[in-house]
């Protein structure tokens, strides 16, 4: 029970954070607390006046939310992990203010490394298209994309990285309610691979203020950020901030600088974020910490899936192995084809090994 006990005590206003620290040094546990008398609290001398009256008023009128607590998580087939727990993701443990229960549904393990992908919620074509290109390649390469399951980068995102690999989403609200309501069919397939990650009890409904601290949770457990798209005053550039206050990498997708919608990217490469343009400028800064995927080999040679769609097959017979061609090179050839899409394709076929780009988003027959 003592998850449970946490659990409430870090979703209480006057207790979560440094409070439930301090007291937990004291008690020893979380039972421990709920379970104090009004003079060993006072004693402990953490919560002040209001602080510990507020406190006395919440447990009195909620004795049994813990049990509560436990018997809707077994219900809804809610998973808990304390932070001493192995599966508790790793390197959240190192940021200031870590949870000290997440709830989740799925599958939450720390064998894959993680890359943070956030942006805005009004997603442009051009975000959209890069969200797509990157959680793509991110996944594939074994990386597991975290996201906060949201409207615009974060839906494409989370799509993207399901379509080859696994993605987590970590909610501002209780891992059994959908927000956005449109993202519950979204939700329920992230779980099958990955999780649905929350530290908010169940029933918690998406409150303004959860988010600025779910977003710490989002940067903490991830290896680096990556900001896709954001405006000026985007929630992305708090996680942005919870990256570097934590110590993490934080990377840019650029954009024109007509683009109101990705002032706050760019003005994060401007204040020294790393700007990339592909998945490898990311990758490359992983590639001797961690072990990601590659093609397997065969009798010395690379395995590759020659097997094209018919979309695949128009892209890869306009292309040559000494001529390269731009994404608007293909376009103007193949005017029912979009620039998603096309980039989308080629990407499929740089991983396979069909394709190769020239480092300047031109591409060759390989």
């Amino acid at each position: 029970m003592e998850k449970y006990y946490l659990s409430v005590l870090q979703n209480i206003m006057d207790i979560a954070g440094e409070p439930l620290k301090k007291l937990l040094d004291v008690f020893g546990s979380g039972e421990s607390i709920w379970m104090a008398r009004e003079k060993e609290l006072a004693f402990a001398h953490v919560l002040q006046g209001n602080q510990l009256e507020r406190f006395l008023a919440y447990r009195s009128s909620n004795k049994d939310l813990p049990y509560q607590v436990a018997t809707i998580c077994q219900k809804k087939h809610i998973s808990l992990c304390s932070i001493d727990d192995d599966e508790y993701p790793a390197l959240l443990r190192e940021i200031d203010t870590p949870p000290y229960v997440l709830f989740y549904r799925g599958r939450l393990g720390n064998d894959l490394p993680r890359i943070a992908m956030v942006g805005s919620r009004k997603i442009s074509p051009y975000g959209r298209a890069a969200a797509e290109r990157f959680s793509v390649a991110l996944a594939s390469r074994g990386f597991s994309v975290v996201s906060g399951g949201a409207y615009g980068v974060d839906t494409e995102s989370h799509k993207g990285a399901l379509s080859v690999g696994i993605t987590e989403a970590v909610m501002g609200c209780g891992v059994d309610i959908a927000y956005p309501p449109t993202n519950a069919n979204l939700l329920a397939e992230i779980s099958e691979t990955g999780a649905v990650i929350s530290e908010y009890l169940p029933g918690t409904p998406p409150l303004k203020h959860n988010f600025p601290a779910r977003n710490r949770i989002i940067s903490g457990m991830s290896l680096g950020t990556l900001v896709v798209e954001a405006a000026e005053r985007s929630g992305s550039l708090i996680t942005a901030v919870c990256a570097l206050e934590a110590g993490r990498d934080v990377f840019a997708v650029p954009a024109s600088i007509f683009a109101c919608g990705s002032r706050g990217s760019n003005k994060l490469i401007q204040q020294g974020a790393k700007l990339v343009l592909d998945s490898e400028d990311i990758i490359s800064e992983y590639r001797d910490k961690i072990k990601l995927k590659t093609l397997s080999k065969k009798n010395g040679k690379m395995e590759k899936d020659f097997v094209l769609s018919k979309d695949e097959e128009k892209i890869f017979s306009l292309l040559t192995p000494d001529e390269p061609m731009s994404v608007d090179d293909i376009l103007y050839q193949l005017t029912e084809a979009t620039p998603a899409r096309v980039s989308y394709h080629l990407l499929q076929m740089e991983l396979r090994g069909l394709v190769q780009s020239d480092g300047a988003h031109r591409y060759v027959r390989k």
